[in-house]
């Protein structure tokens, strides 16, 4: 179930950025809701989050990036495409200052989606 407050949340802390930046986090919100349609949004540790059995995605506003996490893991031609944005602990960092890769963001959620997937499939077996 969508909650209101929790996307009035996300919108008061888009809207917290100078308008160049709220564009870019405009843009991923609407790039995981597109692959994530099911995804519970929240804030969480001050960030946006979305949720779909368990965390999907957060993302955060800098200075100077972008910062999605966590981090990306398991699939090597994802983990390839990413290397160059890769910081420290393996969180990603997208400048500002340039082209954000919105279509790979959207391979993240891809991923991330299946892998959360496979975990409660897993979970459910377990417990029945």
């Amino acid at each position: 179930m969508k909650d209101p407050s929790s996307q009035r949340a996300v919108d008061e802390y888009i809207a917290a950025f100078p308008s160049e930046v709220q564009t870019i986090l405009k843009k991923i919100r609407a790039t995981v809701k597109s692959v994530a349609p099911h995804a519970e949004e929240r804030i969480s540790y001050r960030m946006p989050a979305f949720f779909q059995n368990g965390v999907l995605i957060y993302f955060a506003g800098f200075k100077n990036h972008i910062g999605i996490y966590p981090p990306v893991r398991g699939d090597g031609k994802l983990l390839r495409a990413l290397a160059r944005y890769r910081g420290p602990k393996g969180n990603l960092r997208f400048p500002i200052d340039k082209p954000i890769p919105y279509r790979l963001i959207g391979r993240i959620v891809k991923s991330r989606v299946a892998s959360q997937l496979t975990k409660a499939n897993a979970k459910q077996k377990r417990t029945s």
